[in-house]
């Protein structure tokens, strides 16, 4: 069977490279991917594989082929772009300025897409071992596309398919060499939160400071001393970070403002931090505003949890990759990342699990990595991820 994939994945390398590459030249951001939708559309229907539009504000597609088995294996690509300059003048280089995909999920499409055509190929020869449900979703870059595409049905079998019993996803990962595949048991990334702490005082002339209660320096000691929360609140063995991202006050040199505005993330990798940061930044920001003179109002805004991978999942996930590739190269991530993801939502209902699959050529140390303005998939890793993916489909043990 792994001989067939490989021969099928080959017939299709060339003309899915192709896809990739015009999926990168026209990206659309999160809730906007509707040439990428129509695309992904276009080629469902090309393969005969039936599916679901218009799901998740209009650009999720849910798609599924039959299978022997009662319940369902779901395979998941994210399909959105970030507002971000493409710097390279590469062939296939973004055609929108300010907007490019950053990320990889030009490639993460074209690999799901690559697994349907193989498979709809196979299961016209023999029926697969179980069904497959294939999740096409918009907005991963903050929008929570994935937590809107299983609230409308993906993973319970009401919208189309059978309901699903585990789910699979892959990241492209820049740190990891071309052929290998990884990753653990437990937090793969972490809780994605955000927050915004509005410093209010009383403005007036910049001579005249005394007449003043300045948010500035009441924002800036703010900042100082939410570093304190991971170092002094935290557990030491309990990764998290926050990170101050956005200040803002004032409009003219000679005027003190009214009010100042910070904004910031942070990412924990338990639920205990979660809850200890919400508390932190509040009493922080008040008790330091006060003291300046000042009030502040904190909002502390829940986003992604973390991505938690099965022990099944990822016991099923290791022995698919060791028989599709050296076993060497199939890598146990050493610990988590604090940058989130969506596919937490879908492990919140099933058991999951999330690999990353290497991009990093050989011979080279290192290569743009992730939001980067010079990030590109790397088109050699497209065919091992199809072939994943494939492998855990058709693996009925």
């Amino acid at each position: 069977m792994h001989d067939r994939v490989r021969a099928a994945i080959a017939e299709e390398l060339r003309e899915l490279v192709e896809l990739r590459h015009d999926l990168h030249m026209h990206p659309e951001l999160m809730y906007e991917e509707f040439r990428t939708a129509d695309i992904v559309r276009r080629e469902l229907s090309r393969a005969g594989v039936e599916f679901v539009p218009g799901l998740a504000g209009g650009t999720g597609t849910l798609a599924a082929l039959p299978g022997t088995a009662e319940q369902s294996m779901a395979l998941r690509a994210d399909m959105d772009a970030l507002p971000i300059h493409e710097e390279p003048d590469r062939p296939w280089r973004s055609r929108i300025d300010g907007k490019m995909h950053a990320c990889g999920h030009d490639g993460h499409t074209t690999i799901l897409l690559g697994a349907v055509r193989v498979l709809a190929k196979l299961s016209r020869q023999s029926p697969l071992p179980r069904p497959v449900t294939f999740i096409f979703q918009p907005a991963e870059e903050g929008g929570a596309g994935g937590k809107k595409m299983v609230d409308e049905g993906a993973l319970d079998g009401s919208r189309l398919g059978a309901p699903v019993s585990e789910a699979y996803a892959l990241h492209g990962w820049p740190q990891f060499e071309l052929g290998t595949a990884g990753t653990r048991v437990g937090p793969m990334f972490a809780a994605s939160d955000r927050f915004e702490i509005r410093v209010d005082g009383d403005g007036g002339h910049a001579a005249w400071p005394h007449a003043t209660r300045d948010p500035i320096p009441a924002a800036c000691a703010i900042v100082a001393a939410l570093q304190t929360i991971p170092s002094r609140n935290v557990h030491a063995l309990d990764p998290s970070v926050i990170s101050v991202t956005t200040i803002n006050a004032g409009t003219a040199f000679n005027v003190i403002p009214s009010h100042a505005t910070i904004n910031g993330t942070v990412r924990t990798l338990s639920a205990g931090a979660r809850t200890l940061y919400e508390r932190r930044i509040a009493e922080i920001a008040t008790a330091t505003a006060q003291a300046y003179g000042c009030k502040a109002t904190a909002v502390y805004r829940l986003g992604y949890p973390i991505t938690e991978n099965d022990p099944r999942a990822v016991d099923r996930f290791e022995r698919v990759a060791r028989a599709t590739i050296d076993p060497e190269r199939v890598r146990t991530v050493s610990q988590p990342e604090m940058v989130g993801e969506d596919f937490a939502f879908y492990g919140l209902e099933v058991p999951s699990c999330l690999f990353t699959l290497g991009l990093r050529p050989a011979g080279v140390e290192s290569m743009p990595d992730l939001h980067e303005p010079d990030f590109d998939f790397t088109d050699d890793a497209i065919p091992l991820g199809i072939e994943l993916f494939c492998n855990l489909a058709l693996c009925d043990h």
